[in-house]
């Protein structure tokens, strides 16, 4: 019961730590995009991740942009990213996705930012809990964050596949039947240029014969 109580208390302690924010966004052609995150201490780790789920060759420029309109990072034409940076100043940072490079496909952006504080939380005392119990528990909870962590990863490239995949499926789907129709009126048309050539023929016949 005393380590239930425990356990507890350690999740209500971890969560306040870390901020995120998961969308999915549909960037139209020769758009660009931006969201913001607020950090609120310097050494906090910021983590950010997008992939293109549809649209064009699912490919997007991006950029990370900070308080002072510093540019963290960036980068053109990229499927997926996954990336965590230190953050060395307090303030807005700007995260922006660009489609000019398209004409006419909308892309479909799935992307997360989550603003962590390295610094653990202390695990309040419990009467009748020895410290390596409690240190014990809270190693156990955190491996177990860093395994849901890997999990949530996994789940997050697997729907990427999944979604390409599910995409790529569609348009072959559909220049399968565009090709279909294509070829059905060209055998039309070939069998209605044969029977034009026939009478043609036949009648020129007619004429040399009378």
């Amino acid at each position: 019961m005393k380590s239930s109580k425990i356990s507890y208390s350690l999740l209500a302690l971890f969560s306040p730590l870390v901020s995120a924010t998961a969308l999915t966004y549909r960037l139209p052609p020769n758009d660009q995009a931006c969201f913001y995150s607020w950090v609120e201490n310097k050494g906090a780790k910021v983590a950010f991740y997008f992939a293109v789920q549809a649209g064009g060759s699912f490919d997007i420029d991006y950029e990370v942009v900070g308080p002072q309109d510093k540019i963290i990072m960036n980068g053109e034409k990229e499927r997926q990213g996954d990336f965590v940076f230190t953050a060395t100043d307090t303030g807005e940072y700007r995260f922006c996705f660009n489609n000019a490079m398209s004409t006419f496909a909308d892309k479909f952006i799935d992307f997360e930012i989550a603003v962590e504080n390295e610094q653990r939380a202390q695990i309040p005392a419990k009467q009748g809990t020895s410290p390596e119990q409690t240190s014990a528990l809270e190693e156990s909870i955190f491996k177990l964050s860093g395994q849901l962590s890997t999990i949530t990863r996994n789940q997050k490239y697997f729907r990427t596949r999944e979604n390409r995949n599910f995409s790529t499926v569609r348009s072959t789907e559909r220049r399968i039947f565009n090709f279909s129709v294509i070829e059905s009126l060209m055998m039309v048309a070939m069998a209605c240029l044969q029977v034009f050539i026939v009478r043609f023929f036949f009648q020129g016949a007619r004429k040399g014969y009378v």
